[in-house]
């Protein structure tokens, strides 16, 4: 990994994305620290709503489910009391 100031990768930005795009990883130091890594990313890289599911399963906020979404496509449509169908419909009726 090469490792460069924040002022040198500023004046060869270009020479360090060619180095990521080969494959290779940018460590960049400010007064000294490290404070960010580039890194090439893949072509098919995932969406940002991907990455943002996966960053709340690695933080234990989401557990994804085990299911298949197929279980729920079989199970039976529910039974609604009857007068909540007649609401729906009297609300359908003013629209039309």
């Amino acid at each position: 990994m090469t490792t460069v100031s924040v002022s040198e990768l500023k004046a060869h930005l270009s020479r360090y994305l060619r180095e990521v795009r080969r494959g290779g990883e940018v460590q960049v130091l400010d007064r000294g620290r490290p404070v960010a890594r580039l890194t090439g990313i893949a072509d098919d890289a995932a969406s940002p709503q991907d990455e943002h599911r996966e960053r709340l399963i690695r933080a234990g906020i989401l557990r994804p489910g085990t299911a298949s979404p197929s279980t729920v496509l079989e199970q039976p449509p529910l039974e609604l009391p009857a007068d909540v169908r007649r609401a729906v419909d009297e609300d359908r009726d003013d629209r039309a």
